[in-house]
């Protein structure tokens, strides 16, 4: 069953104001591991996630210059809020199993969005503690285990390609961004790592 996978990110002496600039960092760190590098979406949310976003805006394809990391973020957080949360959507590229006429398994690269939320430490009563003051939200794990499909040797590589991407983009924020640490969960507490060691020993 398909599990939500989120990276959420810790920084040391945090303060709201440094929110921006981090936001901005890791979105440059995803486009920069094989990530789009422009914004499809931005939003911010005040006090919960049950309230009515006080600020939408969705990116056409032509909106190049505005859809960049940096305008995108200068005005979703221009209300700069210590109870907001800040949401940008952004695309990756990454394999998915097509069943085309045939029996054949076809694989093609599919743009799939993951979202960047930055939290202010009052939104929904200091949830950062347990979010983090960044945290992306991948999606389902499924394209890093494709436990529907049979894993021949094309799709095993479709599948580690898309798990390397995970790996690239978490080690480029370690690496880059001045992280004081760093926790990749899932929704049901089961570790994505795990889950991928029981996948491959079925194959044995």
């Amino acid at each position: 069953m398909a599990d939500q996978l989120y990276l959420s990110l810790w920084f040391p002496n945090f303060r709201l104001a440094a929110l921006p600039p981090a936001t901005l960092g890791v979105l440059r760190q995803l486009a920069s591991a094989g990530g789009a590098s422009t914004v499809t979406a931005a939003a911010a949310y005040p006090i919960s996630w049950n309230e009515t976003p006080v600020y939408q805006r969705v990116y056409d394809e032509d909106e190049g210059e505005a859809a960049q990391p940096e305008p995108a973020i200068a005005e979703a957080m221009e209300m700069l809020h210590e109870d907001y949360a800040y949401e940008f959507e952004v695309k990756w590229d990454l394999w998915v199993p097509e069943t085309g006429g045939g029996l054949d398994t076809l694989w093609r690269q599919e743009p799939r969005p993951l979202r960047v939320i930055g939290f202010g430490p009052d939104f929904d009563e200091g949830s950062y503690e347990q979010n983090g003051h960044i945290r992306i939200d991948f999606g389902t794990d499924a394209p890093f285990l494709q436990e529907d499909v049979t894993l021949e040797p094309e799709a095993a590589n479709h599948v580690q390609q898309n798990v390397q991407k995970l790996i690239d983009v978490t080690h480029a924020i370690q690496n880059n961004l001045a992280v004081s640490s760093r926790l990749l969960w899932s929704e049901s507490g089961e570790s994505l790592a795990e889950k991928l060691i029981a996948r491959l020993q079925r194959l044995n």
